[in-house]
């Protein structure tokens, strides 16, 4: 697969089949994934990859914890901005109404919604998890570098013939996740990600979130 067929293949995989993932390809995911670019070589990401009864282990904290801290243990950073004005507040608003709407569960079905999010903990049925976390130090240039790691990895799994979906509502749990993952205190939870072969059968498998127009986003002077 060639990096054009990557970038547009990749989409936030919301249904995992459990078939396992060998533990080679995901360590050369990682290990080609690194050479993403940061500024200065400073390289400040750390990851924590999870599968097997590790996984399980972790799923199964998860089940409760959702039920005493619904609304998490309160998140280390901003996940979105806290006034978000249009047209970030709409284009978040749409691919949610279609996400709900492919799974038939109406607006006013609040229960039904917040019932489906919980899924995100269940890493919706993925056989690997990933972790992504940040020292305490950095500032938003090497949070970029994250992006770009980040990024790196799910196009490499695209090229081994697996998916993937991005998840910074683990952000929520810190204290939960950095005692699983045994985070020392100088690093910062920043991300989640579920890592598998995406199940085909599925009816989200086949909603593909729109992207603004190349006029509205970008601009090209002298060309």
């Amino acid at each position: 697969m060639n990096v054009q067929d990557a970038i547009a293949t990749r989409r936030s995989v919301r249904d995992f089949l459990d078939t396992p993932v060998p533990g080679d390809v995901i360590r050369r995911v990682v290990e080609q994934a690194l050479r993403a670019p940061s500024g200065g070589n400073l390289q400040p990401w750390h990851l924590h990859v999870v599968g097997g009864e590790k996984l399980a282990e972790l799923k199964a904290i998860m089940r409760t914890r959702v039920q005493e801290a619904p609304t998490g243990e309160g998140s280390e950073y901003d996940i979105y901005p806290r006034e978000l004005a249009a047209p970030y507040r709409d284009r978040r608003f749409a691919v949610g109404e279609a996400m709900y709407a492919r799974l038939g569960i109406p607006r006013e079905d609040k229960a039904a919604r917040r019932e489906w999010f919980t899924r995100n903990y269940q890493f919706f049925g993925a056989p690997l998890a990933l972790f992504c976390s940040v020292d305490r130090r950095m500032g938003p240039p090497q949070w970029s570098d994250l992006g770009m790691m980040l990024q790196n990895v799910m196009l490499l799994l695209r090229g081994e013939g697996l998916d993937s979906c991005p998840q910074e509502c683990w952000a929520i749990y810190p204290q939960t996740i950095g005692q699983f993952i045994a985070l020392p205190p100088e690093r910062m939870l920043f991300t989640g990600m579920s890592i598998g072969y995406a199940d085909r059968s599925r009816p989200l498998d086949a909603l593909v979130t729109e992207r603004a127009p190349l006029a509205d986003v970008a601009e090209f002077v002298g060309i």
